[in-house]
């Protein structure tokens, strides 16, 4: 193989990185020994140095041999990153470039662990790829999906932290012999359970139609690998595009910056708002998925688990279900509603204008909310498309409150306007759409004010 014209560098994409690299490096899993990872790193070396002096013997005796000058010519022709004069080396697999086999010195550019550990491309590179990876999916009507685990997907728990009401479960765990056909299981070896939140496997593989799916979790490189197995046991969906807090490049944030697709055309499913501080307008917030128990008291809630009440999310009125359909209408709007080339529309403007809808009409007024959740309440209502205002008008068609004695409450009763609780505005953020008034009304109580 030559490690010049085989690099990555004249690859079409994420995925021919992966496949490249394993076959160059005879990659295994990744939990080969450090033996193997010098072997392969040797084998790189002398790949590399034979190349080069290939194109040193071909310079030094230019005209003699036509093979060696057409090689070189189509080395130097074939990629724009390769200038005339040498190359511009576009990344490094430890402290060697990808293209030319080039040892150089520092580090610079974004790690990329998760395709092959000890890998790094520079910004020239990372922009060509995406620009492929572009080019590619949107000609096959597909943008890209990242897609959070704990709380989104699934839920897991140290088995020793599950309740007494809970450990009926260790009896009612699925076989890891057949995982496609499971949603609840017992992992010995990392001493965990994991149950699939519902809908998941259905989820997943219609949302494969419509997008190139990567996963990212806050979780280590072993816990994801691991969940990945159970999401999908055939490698139909991720293959190796599965990032952890290993791969990324900030701590305790994610980011888009090891995503080899535009952020323009990327859409983040995640239960969690903060970790998505750079990229919060391509982010569906998504419910949380509370389980077990233990997930009930990291999050500070006071009841029962669905695990204790042996009950579950429903399977195709949930979370999940409901994401999927508004996955489905911004596919659709971005495709086919929107005007202009493909590559210059974006999939942050369609998710807004999606979300500018559902509370569309609706004039809130607020009272007696508590000041630090205010703001919050305030700007989620005006995304999804209500008007806020801060004095009683006719135009107000509900009032948000915790309390059906206050003035406004008690105006919203006589005017025969709507009183809501602040949860009716959480739902439509959770579930995309306007949610039933009946379901949120406050109790009348005697305060008064």
């Amino acid at each position: 193989m030559s490690v010049v014209t085989d690099s990555p560098v004249h690859s079409s994409g994420s995925d021919d990185f992966i496949d490249y690299l394993n076959e160059a490096l005879d990659a295994s899993s990744p939990n080969s020994s450090s033996d193997e990872e010098a072997e392969n790193q040797d084998e790189f070396e002398d790949l590399s140095r034979n190349k080069r002096r290939k194109l040193e013997s071909t310079e030094e005796t230019e005209g003699s041999t036509s093979e060696g000058i057409v090689e070189h010519k189509l080395v130097v022709a074939e990629s724009s990153i390769v200038k005339v004069d040498g190359c511009t080396h576009p990344g490094t697999f430890g402290k060697l470039c990808i293209s030319c086999g080039e040892i150089l010195d520092g580090e610079s550019g974004v790690t990329f662990g998760y395709i092959h550990k000890g890998l790094r491309l520079h910004e020239e590179e990372i922009s060509r790829l995406r620009n492929t990876e572009m080019n590619t999916f949107l000609f096959s009507k597909k943008l890209f999906l990242v897609l959070d685990l704990d709380h989104t997907l699934l839920n897991t728990t140290i088995l020793g932290q599950l309740s007494s009401e809970e450990l009926h479960l260790l009896n009612e765990t699925d076989s890891l012999e057949d995982v496609a056909k499971g949603s609840l299981f017992k992992l010995e070896h990392m001493h965990m359970m994991t149950k699939l939140r519902p809908f998941v496997r259905t989820f997943l593989k219609e949302a494969s139609a419509m997008f190139e799916m990567y996963i990212y979790t806050m979780g280590d490189r072993p816990y994801a690998l691991e969940m990945a197995k159970l999401l999908d046991p055939q490698g139909e969906y991720f293959n190796a595009k599965v990032i952890s807090r290993d791969d990324g490049t900030q701590k305790h944030q994610k980011g888009l910056d090891v995503v080899l697709g535009r952020d323009s055309a990327v859409l983040i499913l995640d239960d969690t708002e903060h970790a998505w501080m750079k990229h919060k307008n391509n982010l569906i917030l998504m419910e949380r998925y509370h389980f077990f128990a233990s997930s009930c008291r990291q999050f500070g809630f006071n009841c029962k688990s669905l695990a204790e009440t042996k009950s579950d999310e429903n399977e195709t009125d949930g979370a999940l279900a409901k994401i999927l359909e508004v996955l489905k209408q911004v596919h659709c709007t971005f495709f086919e509603k929107l005007q202009g080339d493909l590559v210059d529309r974006d999939v942050r403007q369609v998710l807004s204008s999606v979300r500018g809808e559902i509370l569309s009409g609706c004039v809130i007024i607020f009272s007696r909310i508590n000041h630090l959740a205010l703001p919050t309440l305030k700007r989620i209502a005006e995304q999804l498309g209500a008007t806020c205002l801060t004095e009683l008008d006719p135009t107000v068609t509900h009032v948000v409150a915790t309390d059906a004695g206050t003035e406004k409450a008690r105006w919203a009763v006589k005017e025969k306007k709507c009183l809501v609780h602040p949860r009716w505005i959480e739902a439509a953020n959770y579930f995309w759409e306007k949610q039933p008034e009946e379901n949120f009304f406050i109790k009348k109580t005697t305060t008064q004010s």
